[in-house]
């Protein structure tokens, strides 16, 4: 599977990093638990592109709440 070791890299950031920072994601899931999903589901390719724009939109001035990862074949627009 091409997206393990980037799996592995988001968990060591959610182990390592993430419980030093201060609580910042706007979205549930968290976005890198979202990245896990979406890594697990769509794979490396399209995980990835999910995972980069649900991280650029967690801003003040982007989206919050409850944003699943879309179901394999799902069009979705974020």
């Amino acid at each position: 599977m091409l997206a393990a070791p980037f799996i592995l890299l988001v968990r060591f950031y959610q182990v390592a990093i993430s419980p030093v920072l201060p609580s910042a994601c706007r979205y549930s899931p968290t976005c890198s638990q979202y990245t896990i999903e979406a890594l697990q589901i769509h794979g490396l390719f399209k995980g990835s592109w999910l995972s980069i724009k649900r991280i650029v939109s967690c801003n003040p001035w982007g989206g919050q709440g409850y944003d699943p990862v879309p179901e394999k074949g799902c069009n979705h627009k974020h």
